[in-house]
C-alpha cells in the first residue's frame, strides 16, 4: 500500500538516503490575488475560520498546513459521515505545521517491521489538509492528492509538492489531504450500516473535494479544473471517487484522474462473512463484544483501546495484508470495480494511469522459493478458487522449469518487457518461483487494475515507471522530489512535466526537449510538432510509455537477507523512454489481465 514521505519505511525510502537538493525553475504568474500572497504570513478567510500560513521565498509559494476541512470525527461522530467544521473566528488560526497523523493501523505482523508497515499512535481529530498556492495565483488548476498506505497508514506529513510545481512554472495549486484510516475509516458490518456510515474514509476524501469546490478560489484556484491523484490505496481511492454514487454524483468535483499503482486486493459486500468477522473481531478486541449496543460501546471507548484493537485485527492477517478496506455499501460504492469500470459509469473526463515494473515487492512473501510455497500462497490468497481455477492460474503464469525451486545461482536482472525472459520468472529482485509469486501479486492487485482503469475512460494515457528498482512505491520519489536523488535529475523533471501537463493542459504529452532533459543521447519516442509520440490508450490499441533511465553508478541495497537490489545514481543517468504495446508487454500481460477479469467474482474485485 502506498507510502507517505514522513512516516516512511527504511526499505521504501532507502533510495532517498542518498539525498541532495533539486532546484527547479519557477515562473510566477503576475496577476491579482485573492489573499495576501507576498506577505510574510499570508492569511485566508474561509468564513468558518481565518488561517494564517507562510510565504516560502525560495519556491514563491504560499503554504497553509493543517487547515481543518471537517469537524473532529470523535465520540458520537465516530463512524458517521464527515460534518462541516465548527465556526471558530475568535482568533486567526496558525496554519504553519503539518496536521497530526490519523491513528496508524499496520499490516500483518508477518510483514517484516523493516518495511515500515507498522501500527502507531495517532489523533482521531485528523481531518485536515495542506494547500500550496503560487504567489499571485488566480484561476489556476488544482492538483488534489490522496495518500496511500493500505487505507491504514501514512499522512500528509512531509509531502512537499514545491519541486514539481516549480518545474511546471508554478502553474497549479496543490491540495494534500488526510482521511480516517484503519477501523476508524473502514469499519464494515450491519451495525455501522444501520447507525452510521460505511466507508467513511472515502466519504472524507469526497468531503475534502467538496471543500475544494467551495473554498479553493480563496487561494487562487479554479474549482472547475481539479485533477485528483493518488498512489496505491490512494490510486484506488481516486477510482472510488470516480465510481461514487454509481458515477452519478450531483456535484462535478474533478475532471481528471491520475492513478499510480492502484491497489484493489478485494472488495466484499459490507456484511459478507469476512467483513462481518472483521467487525466482530474488532468489537471483541475493544472489549465491546458482549455489549448490548456494540457500536455505541465502540463510540464510548477510549481512543487508545480502539487504536490497539484496530492494530490487533489487521496484524492477524496473512503477509502484506490490511484488514479494514472499502466495501460495497450500496450507496457511495454500489458495485465492484470490475463491474462498474466495464459499464464506464464514472465521473471524470480523462485518466493518466501508471504502474511500476516490480509492484510485487515488498507486500508479497520474499521467501517463497518452491512450487509448494507458491501453491500455498495461492491457497491463502484466493480461498474462493476451485482446483480448476488454480490449475488455470499456474498455466497463466507458466514458464520453462516452473516445477523446479528457485535457483539461488541465477543472476538477477530486469527484463526488457518486449523480448527474452519476462517478469513471470525474472526481475532485479528474484527469479523462478519467487519471482513468479512476486509477479502474480503485482498483476492481480496493481497492474491489471491499472489496465482496467485506463480502458474505462474515453481519454486515457498509460505508462510504466521502470527505473530500477521500481518496487511498489519507488515512484513516489519521482513526484515528491524535494531532497530526492533517485531517480535522476533529467528523469524527475520529465516526470514532473508529464504530470504537470496533464493537470494544466489535460494531456501528459510533453516536448521532446523536456523528455530528453536536453541530453542529446537520451532515447524518447519522437512525434510531430516537437513533442513525444504517446498515443492514447484503448483496449484495441493499448499503447503504453515505458519510462526508464540508463547509465549511472550502481549502489547495492541490502534490506534483508531475502530482499536486495540496486539503485542507480548520478552522474551519467540518461532518460530512456520507449513506446510499447501494453497487451503484449511482459509476455502477454493484457491476456493475463483479461483472465483475471474473468475471475473477478471469486477474487472478488
Amino acid at each position: 500500500m502506498g507510502l507517505a514521505m514522513k512516516r516512511v519505511s527504511k526499505f521504501f525510502w532507502c533510495a532517498i538516503a542518498f539525498v541532495s537538493s533539486l532546484n527547479g525553475e519557477t515562473c510566477v504568474l503576475a496577476e491579482a490575488i485573492p489573499f495576501a500572497a507576498r506577505a510574510t504570513s499570508p492569511t485566508v478567510d474561509l468564513g468558518y475560520s481565518i488561517y494564517e500560513g507562510t510565504y516560502d521565498a525560495s519556491s514563491k509559494l504560499n503554504v497553509f498546513k493543517g487547515i481543518r476541512y471537517a469537524a473532529a470525527p470523535i465520540g458520537n461522530l465516530r463512524w458517521q459521515a464527515p460534518q462541516e467544521p465548527k465556526t471558530n473566528r475568535n482568533a486567526t488560526v496558525p496554519a504553519t505545521s503539518d496536521p497530526p497523523n490519523c491513528p496508524q493501523t499496520g499490516a500483518s505482523s508477518k510483514t517484516p517491521p523493516v518495511y515500515g508497515f507498522v501500527s502507531g499512535p495517532g489523533d482521531e481529530d485528523c481531518l485536515f489538509l495542506n494547500v500550496y498556492a503560487p504567489a499571485n495565483a488566480q484561476n489556476l488548476p488544482v492538483f488534489f492528492w490522496i495518500h496511500g498506505g493500505g487505507y491504514a497508514l501514512f499522512s500528509a506529513n512531509g509531502l512537499d509538492p514545491s519541486v514539481m510545481m516549480g518545474d511546471n512554472g508554478n502553474n497549479f495549486i496543490s491540495v494534500i489531504i488526510q482521511y480516517r484510516l484503519g477501523a476508524f475509516g473502514f469499519l464494515p458490518g450491519d451495525d455501522v450500516k444501520a447507525d452510521g456510515a460505511l466507508n467513511v474514509g472515502l466519504l472524507d476524501m469526497n468531503f475534502a473535494l467538496q471543500w475544494v469546490r467551495k473554498y479553493i478560489k480563496e487561494f487562487g484556484g479554479d474549482p472547475t479544473r481539479v485533477t485528483i491523484a493518488g498512489e496505491s490505496a490512494g490510486g484506488a481511492a481516486v477510482m472510488y471517487q470516480a465510481m461514487a454514487y454509481g458515477g452519478k454524483q450531483e456535484q462535478t468535483l474533478f475532471s481528471n484522474v491520475i492513478t499510480a499503482s492502484p491497489w484493489i486486493p478485494y472488495q466484499y459486500n459490507y456484511n459478507d462473512e469476512i467483513p462481518a468477522k472483521t467487525y466482530d473481531d474488532f468489537a471483541e478486541a475493544a472489549g465491546c463484544g458482549s455489549a448490548a449496543d456494540t457500536l455505541q460501546c465502540l463510540r464510548d471507548a477510549d481512543t487508545t483501546v480502539l487504536q490497539n484493537a484496530s492494530a490487533k485485527v489487521s496484524e492477524a492477517g496473512p503477509f502484506g495484508t490490511f484488514a479494514f478496506l472499502p466495501v460495497t455499501d450500496g450507496t457511495f460504492i454500489q458495485q465492484r470495480p470490475t463491474q462498474q469500470l466495464l459499464s464506464k459509469a464514472l465521473q471524470g473526463q480523462r485518466i493518466l494511469s501508471g504502474n511500476n515494473a516490480n509492484e510485487g515487492v515488498p507486500l508479497s512473501p520474499p521467501t517463497s522459493k518452491t512450487l509448494e510455497a507458491f501453491r500455498n500462497y495461492v491457497d491463502i490468497t484466493f480461498p474462493g478458487f476451485s482446483d480448476a481455477d488454480k490449475s488455470a492460474l499456474e498455466k497463466q503464469y507458466s514458464y520453462a522449469g516452473d516445477d523446479q525451486p528457485t535457483d539461488p545461482k541465477e543472476p538477477l536482472y530486469e527484463t526488457t518487457g518486449t523480448s527474452g525472459l519476462t517478469v513471470v520468472n525474472q526481475s532485479g529482485f528474484a527469479t523462478g518461483q519467487q519471482q513468479r509469486l512476486f509477479n502474480l501479486f503485482a498483476e492481480y492487485a496493481f497492474d491489471c487494475p491499472g489496465y482496467w482503469l485506463a480502458s474505462a475512460f474515453s481519454s486515457a494515457w498509460k505508462y510504466q515507471y521502470s527505473v530500477p528498482p521500481a518496487y511498489h512505491g519507488a515512484d513516489l520519489t519521482a513526484y515528491w522530489s524535494k531532497d530526492a536523488k533517485v531517480p535522476g535529475n533529467a528523469f524527475r523533471k520529465a516526470f514532473h512535466k508529464i504530470w504537470g501537463n496533464f493537470i494544466v493542459y489535460n494531456t501528459p504529452v510533453i516536448t521532446i526537449d523536456d523528455a530528453k532533459g536536453r541530453m542529446p543521447n537520451a532515447t524518447v519516442p519522437v512525434g510531430d510538432g516537437g513533442v513525444i509520440n504517446w498515443p492514447q490508450w484503448t483496449e484495441a490499441g493499448p499503447s503504453m510509455l515505458s519510462l526508464n533511465t540508463t547509465g549511472g553508478t550502481p549502489v547495492f541495497n541490502n534490506v534483508t537477507e531475502n530482499l536486495q537490489y540496486y539503485v542507480y545514481l548520478e552522474p551519467g543517468l540518461t532518460n530512456d523512454f520507449k513506446l510499447v504495446d501494453g497487451g503484449k508487454w511482459e509476455g502477454g500481460r493484457g491476456s493475463r489481465c483479461s483472465w483475471w477479469k474473468s475471475l473477478a467474482t471469486k477474487v472478488p474485485y
